[in-house]
């Protein structure tokens, strides 16, 4: 009885050895420390990439180096913005994305406190990451729905990234800047005011989302299933497991204050999508603006930029609803 149960045992242990071995290891990049991109982390933390057989490594890769790294075949999935792929994409990237994390912009405007209308910023400078980024984009967007050009009514420069931003402003350099939530706290408790609030106007946009390549999803479209599958299920957590969440969004953003920790994970939990497709109608806003320089953006078509085969797949059999 003894030499039976050892060998029970030993067959137990060889098969969870063999399912360790078996899993599929992979790279996933991501851009920046923000909510946009926390879909990812919280599906890491909550071990649901493990779940379905994939050993994936999630790094950071500042700017637009994870998109450099997907398309060398260094990384096999990648989480950056809609805008930053587009024109790529245009110039005949292999990329394409698979779900979409935020498909509307969240960012705020803030100024200086002696700007208090659309006609006290004419003139003045503005803060933004990198031209052709989200965050230029952005500002661009919002100038232009305070009734001035972006082009001759303001200036708007590439200063860096958030803390950058808030001590140029902090320097009076820039009048105004772009931040994503929660990081336009740190410019308003230095003395700046919220002129604008994207995320009030839930403008489609093809915001954050997951990336791949064409060539990637042909030869291993089992792996991308699973990949997408670990997401979906991540989008649940974020629902129902305040807990995971916010573990996850304290680790990734360094977040101690409990208030301030609870107001990221509600901004998240707000604009995660049950069912994360990428926004064709995103896709198109971002096509759009870059029909003004680059001639290919005009005629092209927004399905092209997205494969929602497996989010599809996932939606029809009523997975995602019965999760």
């Amino acid at each position: 009885m003894h030499r039976r149960s050892s060998l029970i045992i030993l067959a137990v242990g060889l098969i969870w050895v063999s399912s360790l071995s078996a899993a599929d290891k992979l790279r996933i990049s991501y851009s920046g420390t923000t909510t946009s991109n926390a879909l990812l982390w919280v599906t890491k933390e909550a071990k649901l990439f493990d779940r379905n057989g994939i050993d994936a490594e999630v790094l950071y890769l500042a700017a637009s180096l994870g998109q450099t790294a997907l398309i060398a075949g260094e990384t096999q999935f990648a989480v950056y913005t809609g805008l930053l792929m587009t024109p790529t994409r245009l110039q005949g990237a292999d990329v394409t994305m698979v779900a979409g994390f935020l498909n509307y912009l969240v960012s705020r405007l803030v100024v200086r406190p002696d700007i208090k209308t659309a006609a006290d910023l004419k003139g003045k400078r503005l803060a933004v990451s990198r031209f052709g980024t989200a965050s230029d984009f952005g500002t661009r967007l919002m100038v232009s729905k305070l009734g001035l050009n972006p082009d001759t009514d303001v200036t708007i420069l590439q200063i860096g990234d958030t803390p950058t931003r808030v001590a140029a402003m902090m320097a009076k350099s820039v009048d105004g800047a772009i931040f994503d939530p929660p990081d336009h706290k740190r410019a308003v408790e230095n003395g700046g005011r919220i002129m604008m609030n994207l995320e009030e106007t839930v403008i489609p946009y093809q915001h954050a989302g997951l990336m791949t390549t064409r060539k990637y999803i042909a030869a291993r479209p089992d792996i991308v299933r699973r990949v997408v599958k670990s997401i979906v299920e991540g989008a649940a957590v974020v629902r129902k497991d305040p807990e995971t969440t916010k573990r996850a969004l304290s680790i990734r953003m360094r977040i101690k204050d409990p208030k301030d920790l609870e107001e990221t994970y509600q901004q998240l939990r707000g604009f995660t999508q049950a069912k994360p497709y990428p926004s064709l109608e995103g896709f198109k806003a971002i096509l759009n603006d870059l029909s003004k320089r680059m001639p290919a953006a005009k005629n092209a078509d927004p399905k092209d930029f997205a494969d929602l085969r497996f989010i599809e797949e996932l939606d029809k059999s009523g997975y995602i609803d019965g999760l």
